[in-house]
């Protein structure tokens, strides 16, 4: 199976909202690897790396959040990284 890496910004309400613990929680859940943060504009940063339809996956459960008001998000394939886990970035 072929593993991609994505480098995504989110904006919209994506602070103070669950975002990465939602983001951890899934991505865990679903065998990704990666981390997330927070950015000091508000947005929140991640990269994830897995199965292309896995972190689609990942993606649209964040977009069911019940808080999770994700506007826009602006994604780009970077090089797959050897790393275990998935983790939040302080």
């Amino acid at each position: 199976m072929k593993r991609v890496r994505k480098h995504i910004r989110f904006r919209g309400r994506v602070q103070g909202v669950g975002f990465r613990y939602t983001a951890c929680y899934i991505a865990r859940s679903l065998g990704l690897t990666g981390w997330v943060r927070n950015l000091w504009d508000g947005d929140v940063e991640m990269e994830v790396q897995g199965q292309p339809e896995v972190i689609d996956r990942l993606i649209a459960g964040l977009n069911q959040g019940r808080f999770i008001q994700i506007e826009s998000m602006d994604s780009e394939d970077i090089p797959v990284v050897e790393e275990s886990g998935f983790r939040e970035l302080y």
